[in-house]
């Protein structure tokens, strides 16, 4: 199966205006979409991070970090799943923490984890207790970046990162924030979208080829900013609609699912999906400019996509670019609890005889139950890898 989709761009770099997409069950190397391991955890697993340079041709970098809950954070090998280190956070209840963010540095050498007021700094090659870097000075003073530390983003330029938390923005404190990794400092705030995002930060990534632009995903938001940190970061640079406004799908029915987008390796394309099964792709040198002052202030420029396409029958949860090729991986899933067939289950007709009578009870009883413990259901569950090479000939 192969769909085959021509972009009005007429642009050229690493992803030209071609769009295939690849049937993974007919690809000729199925070991890459084949379960390999399972690795069962005693809790519910919070987030994890791959080692930099991670590969299976390399062995000591075969690793990645989960966070569980009510554990240390875990450094596990990929291979065979044995526990390389931990790391714990321990609060002052003597409770191990369970950070919901973590990175590694561009280096390597540091683990860092993010979770409520403050940051865990790890020495990846000494396990033991890390250095705590907190986010505000205090549980009462509206200074810092308050809340869960619910992302880590590393620019490519050394010793500059950012943080995101959970908590919403407001006209007084921005939710993102700039640190220095040698001073273990906070250099500045980053915001000035409070009017227009009610929800919390819930990814960062900077730019690999212009590492002074910060783009930001929040929570139950149609919407992606951009901030270029060699300016005025409470003001955004750009905003990238994701689409979602003209399904009419409106901010009442916005999901509270993770959206996750990302940045080719040449810095030019940025993907994101959304919750109606779309892709969208914005070109960040030559994309299309649609200022609208109503709606994202007076300095921010609205960039509408270059590129847009139904690729899944759900919510696309993730997109990610080939790290050297000219491919986007997409997922798509997420639980659906269909109330309409409870309720027309529980409809018994008053006119029903003394002979049925028996039946409507047991079936009240049942959709009573069904009603206590609803099920979910999944619309599409699904990988699919989309193809931007140009075709070499007829198929």
């Amino acid at each position: 199966m192969r769909v085959e989709i021509v972009s009005v761009s007429s642009t050229r770099s690493l992803f030209i205006p071609y769009l295939r997409f690849i049937d993974p069950t007919a690809l000729s190397l199925p070991s890459c979409l084949v379960h390999a391991k399972t690795f069962p955890q005693s809790a519910p697993i919070v987030d994890y991070v791959w080692y930099p340079g991670a590969s299976q041709h390399n062995l000591p970098a075969f690793c990645f970090v989960a966070s569980i809950r009510d554990c240390p954070v875990k450094l596990l090998d990929a291979k065979d799943g044995r526990l390389r280190a931990s790391y714990p956070i321990v609060d002052h209840r003597e409770r191990h923490v369970a950070p919901h963010s973590l990175a590694f540095n561009l280096s390597g050498e540091r683990l860092y984890c993010g979770f409520e007021d403050a940051i865990e700094i790890f020495d990846v090659q000494r396990p033991s207790e890390g250095e705590r870097l907190p986010t505000t000075p205090s549980k009462k003073s509206k200074d810092g970046l308050k809340g869960i530390v619910s992302t880590l983003a590393f620019s490519y330029s050394p010793e500059y990162y950012a943080a995101g938390s959970l908590t919403p923005a407001s006209h007084t404190s921005d939710n993102i924030a700039l640190f220095n990794e040698s001073t273990l400092e906070s250099v500045w705030s980053i915001g000035g979208v409070a009017e227009w995002e009610k929800g919390g930060v819930t990814q960062l990534l900077f730019n690999p080829t212009r590492p002074h632009i910060l783009y930001a995903a929040f929570r139950r938001s149609e919407r992606l900013w951009s901030w270029d940190l060699r300016g005025d970061t409470s003001v955004p640079l750009c905003c990238f609609s994701r689409g979602i406004g003209s399904n009419g799908s409106g901010n009442k029915n916005l999901t509270n699912q993770k959206l996750r987008f990302d940045v080719e390796c040449t810095g030019r394309w940025l993907a994101s999906g959304n919750q109606v099964g779309e892709i969208v792709m914005y070109d960040l040198e030559t994309g299309s400019s649609e200022t609208n002052e109503e709606e994202v202030g007076s300095e921010a420029r609205q960039t509408g996509p270059t590129l847009l396409y139904e690729a899944h029958g759900d919510s696309v949860g993730a997109v990610a670019f080939h790290p050297l090729e000219a491919k986007l991986l997409s997922i798509s899933g997420s639980r659906h609890f269909d109330d309409l067939a409870v309720e027309s289950s529980i409809v018994v007709d008053s006119e029903s005889d003394s002979d049925s009578s028996d039946e409507a009870r047991e079936n009240v009883v049942t959709a009573r139950k069904m009603r206590e413990c609803p099920q979910p259901s999944v619309r599409d569950a699904s990988i699919k890898i989309w193809d931007f090479r140009e075709p070499m000939g007829p198929e």
